[in-house]
């Protein structure tokens, strides 16, 4: 299984980054859902290897076909590719409709 980092906060559904451990766009939204205060949890893929590394870019594809970072899934079924904050917050408060 594997390991998904945790950032605590207010809890709005299932909100995966996948990231690189040295993007600084996936550093920003990081960042961003913190000062939110939004829980989420992040995959700094560029520190998995092997198997794990294979296995992650292949779910990242099939949100994300370019495999671009950062790429953040919500609740399993929306994507949203890069820095796009307004996108996420959107999306979030549709899912809480």
């Amino acid at each position: 299984m594997i390991e998904r980092k945790h950032v605590e906060g207010e809890d709005r559904g299932d909100i995966l980054i996948y990231a690189l451990s040295t993007c600084g766009w996936c550093r920003k939204t990081k960042n961003h859902l913190k000062e939110l205060g939004i829980a989420f949890d992040y995959i700094d893929v560029d520190l998995l290897q092997g198997e794990e590394s294979e296995e992650v870019m292949n779910t990242v594809r099939r949100f994300n076909e370019k495999g671009s970072f950062p790429t953040i899934v919500i609740n399993g079924k929306h994507c949203v590719v890069g820095y796009d904050i307004d996108k996420v917050r959107e999306i979030l408060e549709n899912e809480s409709k």
